[in-house]
């Protein structure tokens, strides 16, 4: 965020936030990026309603990164780092499991970012393009996965390609990815994909206008096949190019590196 040029503050007790908003507005800070503590105490459990009231007069914008809890025991365990909540009295997991408590609430109105398998440059990508778009209109977010390192945690919709044949079992095409012309060409030669495309188009289609009236600001549609390198690439490539014309419209292949 700050080589996006916002002024960033880290690790901010909640109880301090509507103060510091109206003194960075007075201030003349037009891009902010804050962090809050999630030790701030019973402040912390008012956050929702404060982030809401907040949304009344300044374009805010909720981004909730988690993670699978191997992969943060891994993390917190490779950098030596001590959990913020953990203690002599409780392990780094059950700090794990009393944070996500907390969090409960003010997740369900942020949107979801699952850091599980991103690299630090895939996420700093990420978060650069959400905030580079109106914060007004509803994003569509569609990703591809492979089931097999599981389904992200950050899905609202999640669509199963993996019944379509695999060009993985042909040679030539298994170094290559569903945005490789080969690939395009073998899954287009297969009835059907097309007729699972359009029937997934037309899924999200119909029920968009609901997310949005539920006043949403993101939507992400999830597409996964075994690995996430063929099929559900070239589905998300192909849903994205279909409602960037209706939506602002993002995409990400998460198996691909």
């Amino acid at each position: 965020l700050e080589d996006a040029g916002y002024y960033c503050i880290d690790n901010l007790p909640a109880n301090l936030l509507s103060q510091t908003m109206i003194f960075l507005e007075a201030s003349g800070y037009d891009k902010v990026g804050i962090t809050v503590d999630a030790r701030s105490g019973d402040s912390f459990l008012a956050l929702p309603e404060l982030v809401e009231q907040l949304r009344l007069h300044v374009d805010l914008r909720l981004i909730f990164l988690e993670s699978k809890t191997e992969t943060l025991v891994r993390r917190f365990s490779e950098t030596r780092r001590r959990h913020p909540l953990s203690s002599d009295e409780r392990s780094l997991r059950e700090a794990i499991v009393l944070e996500r408590e907390l969090l409960s609430e003010i997740a369900q109105i942020g949107h979801h970012i699952d850091t599980s398998d991103l690299s630090a440059n895939a996420l700093r990508g990420w978060v650069k393009d959400l905030i580079s778009l109106q914060s007004s209109r509803l994003t569509l977010l569609i990703t591809s996965f492979g089931f097999k390192h599981g389904i992200p945690l950050d899905a609202d919709l999640v669509f199963d390609v993996r019944c379509l044949p695999n060009p993985h079992y042909d040679p030539v095409l298994r170094p290559q990815t569903g945005r490789d012309a080969d690939v395009i060409a073998f899954l287009e030669g297969v009835p059907e994909v097309a007729e699972m495309l359009a029937d997934i188009q037309a899924y999200v289609t119909k029920w968009l206008p609901c997310y949005i009236g539920d006043n949403r600001a993101y939507l992400t549609v999830a597409i996964g096949c075994t690995g996430g390198q063929h099929r559900s690439v070239y589905f998300a490539e192909h849903l994205a190019a279909h409602f960037a014309t209706l939506e602002q419209t993002l995409v990400r292949h998460r198996e691909l590196r």
